[in-house]
């Protein structure tokens, strides 16, 4: 069996190889570390194998005037961090885990805290990709060579053929301390101006809602922003190397039911005892607040669970945001701390995941009712105009996908282009666009 990071097992399995040039010839897909949460790096039925790239991770050349870099898709982000940080060199754009591949971050044209000002990895950062076509046909492709087969791969979940090496610049950082703004706020309208506030005066912002709280309350929760250090603020500090527990079991499912998760956020608003907090933060806990526990997708049991991100756009207004979290807590979506962020503009990946107004982000352990409550908030997306990010997804329906996705036959062609045969599939491809198994 193989699964994502939802623990949703498929029957399958992973094949580890150095040479991806070689391996990926007979391929059905590419999977890094796994930490897609649904079944986008899940074989489909009929193609029971995924090869990993993970072993292959060598840094085939860099710059160190430039920060401009060329590596093999397999190597991750913390090897990235453990080699560059402390040298004065990061990434421009993060997701929220640095367990995860170059190439997955291509392929989910991952965004971070800072997508209000510097846009997704791929789409908006990388300046080119070698890689293997359906066809057997090795390629190099960025925004001005072969620039559908890149837009459509940015974001394409890996469908378009598979990534090989990754080039694009990283960025240098005066220290490795992250300077900080954390701030308690009372209710949702609060926490949109406050975003607002804090997008408008630092690079990155996020925050972490109640999303059980009801009335004036709802939406509380806490808002983090912050900016790399100076060296004068830094003065020397040296970063020490973050110590990390381990989740020890999969927890029983009814440990996680509404009532623990309403005691957990309570809990963890008033934990932040003053309103106003400002200091240097360690870059893994301001990233990578979960990476701190290894395994921690085991709480949710042997049902797993799923995470539901969402943006909704800049027109719904705060009325929309509003408008859904009643919704969702209607319809008892028990979630631990929402994450919102806010989006900026919608980047050139046919089907990046960002576009103006804000993105919501819930984990939600699998219940009986978990596909109705998926339909249910899906429906209401629509009618906003809103979409999913497929990286986290795992029960969208293809007929809300489509419902929901405009850019959807503009990716379709060029993976007709590319993949005629669509032998470059995924369980999820099955799921959503209709591939056979």
């Amino acid at each position: 069996m193989i699964a994502g990071w939802g623990n949703l097992a498929v029957p399958g399995r992973e094949r580890l190889s150095e040479q991806l040039e070689r391996a990926s010839a007979e391929a059905v897909l590419c999977r890094g570390l796994g930490r897609s949460y649904g079944d986008s790096s899940l074989p489909p039925a009929g193609h029971p194998e995924v090869l990993g790239t993970r072993l292959a991770d060598r840094i085939v050349a860099f710059d160190q005037e430039s920060g401009r870099i060329r590596a093999e898709a397999g190597l991750s982000l913390f090897e990235l961090n453990r080699l560059f940080l402390r040298r004065g060199w990061f990434v421009p754009v993060t997701p929220g885990t640095q367990f995860v591949t170059l190439g997955g971050m291509v392929a989910a044209d991952v965004h971070g805290k800072n997508h209000h000002v510097e846009g997704c990895f791929g789409s908006d950062h990388v300046l080119g990709l070698k890689m293997r076509l359906a066809s057997g046909e090795l390629v190099e492709c960025g925004p001005e060579r072969e620039p559908e087969l890149f837009t459509a791969t940015c974001g394409g979940m890996g469908l378009l053929g598979h990534v090989l090496e990754v080039e694009f610049e990283l960025r240098r950082i005066p220290s490795p301390w992250i300077a900080s703004e954390s701030r308690r706020i009372g209710g949702i309208d609060q926490f949109l101006e406050a975003l607002k506030d804090a997008s408008a005066r630092y690079p990155y912002v996020v925050g972490w809602i109640d999303c059980l709280s009801r009335g004036p309350s709802m939406g509380r929760g806490i808002l983090d922003a912050g900016r790399w250090a100076t060296a004068e603020e830094a003065a020397g500090r040296a970063l020490p190397t973050t110590r990390r527990l381990t989740f020890p079991m999969m927890l029983p499912s009814w440990a996680l039911g509404r009532p623990s998760v309403r005691a957990f956020n309570t809990a963890y608003y008033w934990k932040h005892a003053q309103q106003l907090r400002r200091g240097l933060r360690h870059p893994d806990s301001f990233f990578y607040p979960l990476d701190m526990i290894l395994h921690w997708n085991r709480m949710y049991g042997r049902r797993g669970f799923t995470q539901y991100q969402c943006v909704i756009p800049a027109a719904a207004g705060a009325e929309g945001v509003r408008r859904f979290l009643e919704l969702l807590s209607s319809k008892g979506g028990a979630s631990f701390l929402a994450v919102i962020k806010d989006c900026g503009a919608e980047s050139r990946g046919i089907l990046s995941f960002p576009l103006p107004g804000i993105s919501i982000a819930l984990d939600i352990a699998v219940r009986d009712d978990t596909q109705a409550l998926v339909d249910t908030l899906n429906e209401a997306l629509i009618t906003m105009g809103g979409r999913i990010y497929l990286a986290k997804d795992a029960f969208t329906r293809a007929a809300h996908f489509r419902a929901m996705e405009p850019r959807l036959e503009r990716f379709l062609a060029a993976r007709a282009r590319f993949d005629p045969a669509r032998r470059i599939r995924s369980a999820q491809s099955v799921r959503l666009l209709g591939d056979r198994p």
